[in-house]
């Protein structure tokens, strides 16, 4: 399955060596990490930052939010949905740059979401929204709330593509893990204990320290 984009090496490199290593970056974006979960008693797959999965499939998705953003999005007429994770609402450059099409990025996580959902058969007007995470659990960090700015983004970016936000748990300082079965459209969200999660926070810091430096171009069940 082809996906995403990277930074193409040397300009003057030809345009098929160019293609060639965003078809393999697209790869790379879109999850592999599959795995039978015994708890729900179904196939799962795991997301991390910068990664999507979408599936016709009675799955499960399943991904762990600090300061980042997810949204689960599905046709509520067919089950076809997905889910997508992502730190930063924009890169900032040029739309149409391979340096902007990173799944680290809001506008190109939901843009590849979509379009691959409608490919495999969604409608876009049975697509709805759930949408999760944007915790402060960098408050201070970078001296910005990077989990308000992508609340703010999602929320912005679903209203003017006209997708209704059936659910959402946004903001607030704790992380969490979301569950999400495209199948019915149910979530679950566990809130974690923040003091307790510092192997979250230094992925997240971590994370948006190397964003910095080197860019690259309705219910909710809620349980402890």
């Amino acid at each position: 399955m082809n996906r995403t984009a990277t930074v193409p090496g040397n300009p003057s490199c030809c345009a098929e060596h160019e293609n060639g290593s965003m078809s393999q970056a697209l790869q790379e974006q879109f999850s592999s990490n599959i795995y039978y979960d015994r708890t729900f008693d179904r196939d799962a797959a795991k997301i991390l930052p910068g990664e999507y999965y979408f599936t016709a499939k009675d799955m499960l998705i399943v991904t762990v939010l600090g300061s980042c953003v997810a949204a689960c999005i599905r046709d509520r007429v067919s089950g076809v949905g997905g889910m997508n994770h992502f730190m930063l609402p924009e890169s900032g450059g040029d739309a149409n740059s391979p340096i902007s099409a990173s799944m680290r990025y809001g506008t190109y996580a939901m843009e590849i979401l979509i379009n691959d959902l409608l490919k495999a058969g969604a409608r876009r007007e049975n697509l709805e929204a759930k949408v999760f995470g944007g915790g402060n659990v960098l408050s201070g960090f970078l001296a910005i709330n990077i989990g308000e700015r992508n609340a703010q983004f999602v929320r912005r970016y679903l209203q003017t593509e006209n997708i209704k936000i059936v659910a959402e748990d946004l903001n607030d300082v704790h992380p969490r893990k979301v569950y999400f079965f495209p199948r019915n459209g149910k979530v679950f969200v566990r809130k974690l204990n923040k003091l307790n999660n510092n192997t979250l926070v230094n992925r997240d810091q971590d994370y948006a320290h190397r964003l910095q430096k080197s860019p690259v171009g309705g219910e909710v069940e809620l349980f402890s």
